[in-house]
């Protein structure tokens, strides 16, 4: 029990620390980045590779809003039994908050392993966002990024789709 309590605490108290990362905000032609967290091995493995490829598909057709340059990076949240685990999605979700240039994260297909992820990535004030297939995440996040303050791309995604 209290290992696990540990294990749900410590990422909570890293994301706390690393909130203030992007709040200086992006020039235009910035380099902003979407997470997407999906398992890549395994029986889910079909559904988490669809879903980072239509991210980064639309990422390479859509406009990055008002003039950013929009990359995805796709993270594996599968385990050594091939689904995924709490270390995984927990280890993924850590690493978008502790790049400066992440505006958005794509939560697991599942929605257990989003319950887990959220708490993490939206404490630093980044959006998460699921149930969604990786082209309509992109694509809200275009919009978003499109509508709010261009200077600060991570504050109008959160703003737009955090809870």
């Amino acid at each position: 029990m209290k290992r696990l309590l540990a294990i749900l605490l410590v990422p909570a108290a890293l994301a706390v620390l690393v909130a203030g990362c992007g709040e200086e905000g992006a020039a235009a032609g910035a380099t902003v980045r979407v997470y997407v967290s999906a398992p890549l091995r395994g029986p889910e493995a079909a559904a988490g590779r669809r879903l980072c490829a239509e991210a980064r598909e639309q990422a390479t057709q859509g406009k990055g809003g008002k003039g950013h340059q929009l990359r995805v990076v796709c993270l594996d949240a599968s385990g050594d039994g091939g689904g995924w685990t709490l270390a995984e999605v927990g280890a993924n979700a850590r690493r978008a908050t502790e790049d400066s240039a992440a505006v958005a994260y794509v939560g697991e297909p599942d929605p257990a392993a989003r319950k887990q992820s959220r708490p993490v990535v939206e404490t630093a004030g980044i959006a998460e966002l699921g149930g969604l297939s990786g082209r309509e995440a992109v694509a809200k996040v275009e919009r978003a990024m499109e509508e709010g303050d261009a200077s600060q791309p991570r504050n109008a995604v959160f703003d737009a789709f955090g809870r």
